[in-house]
This record gives C-alpha cells, sequence and structure tokens, in this order.
C-alpha cells in the first residue's frame, strides 16, 4: 500500500501539533555535535511520525534524522525530518518546520535511484502547509504557487544555510555568501533548509543554494521547489541532488545560470 499525498499531510500536521505544544516550554537540549543540537520535541515528532508510518504502511523504509535508517521491503522510502530548524526552535525562534518526502526506488542505467514524488513541508506555527505530488504542480494551503520570474542576478533575493561543522569545513560557504550577497539585493539564512526551499517555490526567495546537507532536509523541499517551476540540481549541475555528496542549487529559471556561476568561481 502506498500513501498518498493527503497522508503525508496528515503526519505533518500531527507532527507540526507536536512541535506547536512544544514551542513555549523550556527544552532539554543535546549536543550531537559542537553546534549540533537535538531537543526532546525532535525525538517526540519522530517516534510520532515513524509509529504512525509502521502502523498504516507496514514495511517501511525510513530514512529519519534522529533515529538513520530503519530498513523495509517495500520500493518507498520515507524521508523525514520531524523537526528542521532544531537550533532555532531551541531558541525560540519561530522559524521551523516538518518535513515529509516519499519516494520509489528504481533501477537506471547507472545503478540504484530514487524518485521523491510526494512532498510535505508544514511550518506550524504559521499554519503554512506546503505539499507536491510529482507532475502535478505545487501548492501552499491548497493553492498553486509558482517561483518568481526575475531574470536579472542584482534584483534577486537568495537564502543559504552553513553546515554543523563550518568552523572548520574546507569547503567554505561563506565566501560565496558574500560573493553573492554583493551582486544581488541580499542573502539571507533562516535556518531550516526545507523552508528555504518552499520559499523558492512561493517566489519569496529567488534562489537557495547549500553545501554538506542529508537526504531528509531537502528531499520534500526539493520536489516542491521543481513542481513549482524551479530549476532544481546539485550545485555541480547533477540532477540526481539526493545522491553523495549533496547539495542543492534551487533557483528561479532565469538566474539559474548566473548562480551557478558564481558558485563554481
Amino acid at each position: 500500500m502506498k500513501p498518498t499525498l493527503q497522508d503525508l499531510e496528515r503526519l505533518a500536521r500531527g507532527a507540526g501539533t507536536i512541535l506547536r505544544a512544544g514551542y513555549n516550554t523550556e527544552h532539554t537540549v543535546h549536543y550531537k555535535g559542537t553546534i549540533d543540537l537535538v531537543t526532546e520535541t525532535d525525538h517526540a515528532s519522530e517516534s510520532f511520525l515513524i509509529g504512525e508510518i509502521q502502523a498504516q504502511f507496514p514495511g517501511s523504509h525510513i530514512l529519519a534524522e534522529e533515529s538513520g535508517e530503519t530498513a523495509g521491503e517495500n520500493e518507498g522510502v520515507w524521508f523525514i525530518d520531524p523537526l528542521d530548524g532544531t537550533v532555532n526552535y531551541a531558541h525560540h525562534i519561530p522559524v521551523f518546520c516538518v518535513s515529509i518526502g516519499y519516494a520509489v526506488k528504481g533501477i537506471t542505467s547507472t545503478g540504484l535511484s530514487t524518485s521523491v514524488t510526494l512532498a510535505a513541508v508544514y511550518d506550524p506555527l504559521r499554519d503554512e502547509m506546503f505539499t507536491a505530488e510529482r507532475g502535478k504542480g505545487a501548492f501552499l494551503n491548497g493553492k498553486k504557487i509558482q517561483v518568481s520570474d526575475t531574470n536579472e542576478l542584482q534584483k534577486s533575493l537568495l537564502v543559504t544555510g552553513f553546515p554543523y561543522d563550518t568552523w572548520d569545513t574546507k569547503l567554505d560557504n561563506f565566501k560565496f555568501f558574500e560573493r553573492l550577497a554583493k551582486k544581488t539585493q541580499g542573502v539571507r539564512r533562516l535556518g531550516s533548509a526545507a523552508l528555504d526551499g518552499c520559499y523558492v517555490a512561493a517566489g519569496r526567495f529567488d534562489g537557495f543554494w547549500e553545501f554538506a546537507l542529508r537526504p531528509w532536509d531537502i528531499a520534500a523541499a526539493g520536489l516542491i521547489a521543481e513542481e513549482a517551476g524551479a530549476r532544481v540540481t546539485a550545485i555541480d549541475g547533477r540532477a540526481d541532488y539526493l545522491s553523495t555528496p549533496i547539495s542543492i542549487l534551487a533557483t528561479a529559471p532565469g538566474i539559474y545560470d548566473k548562480v551557478s556561476e558564481q558558485l563554481k568561481a
């Protein structure tokens, strides 16, 4: 039995209820790395999602941020980020969401591949539900959305993020941040990759790039941006942005080549 888009929406809203209920409470914070946090709400949200998926879709293969991989024999793969924007959440900054993507495994000429077919990203504080089904468009609270029509880099507004090892990584995104900030109307950093991609889909940002991601960060938002008309690839131009090394470049078609050129320099 395969899920429907309505199933993903229901799961995202259920997890969002958990995030909203815990938002204004004191959090128990643990550190997975120097600046990589996890709260009790991350775990509660993920437990809810995995429990519901396993109950309704037995044998599911699940990739989740906190518990890792749960093997399953079904052809589908779930990508779950129970709380994207944990650092914001822990500091009571209202920029976070639940992200759920569902992909179908297949065999191509280059080997095993996954194609995300369903996506739901839910911001519980704003009650904004971004959804997409491959080939059927992208929606925000049931209304169709599309990317901006900008084709001038200097008139664009971009967004990016930084990895948790940003202090010592050899791939320094700060130089690209500075370069593009000087060639555009600005570059924002919200702290939620899933919302960054969805905001490109809704035309709020004109482009988004980020290095060193995990599949659950962008599986859902990538499809939503694609279905809204964005050009979405890995930063090096690969169509499969969920294969390692994982990165994303999602922009309005009119500025894709311009942003890509700046990220190559």
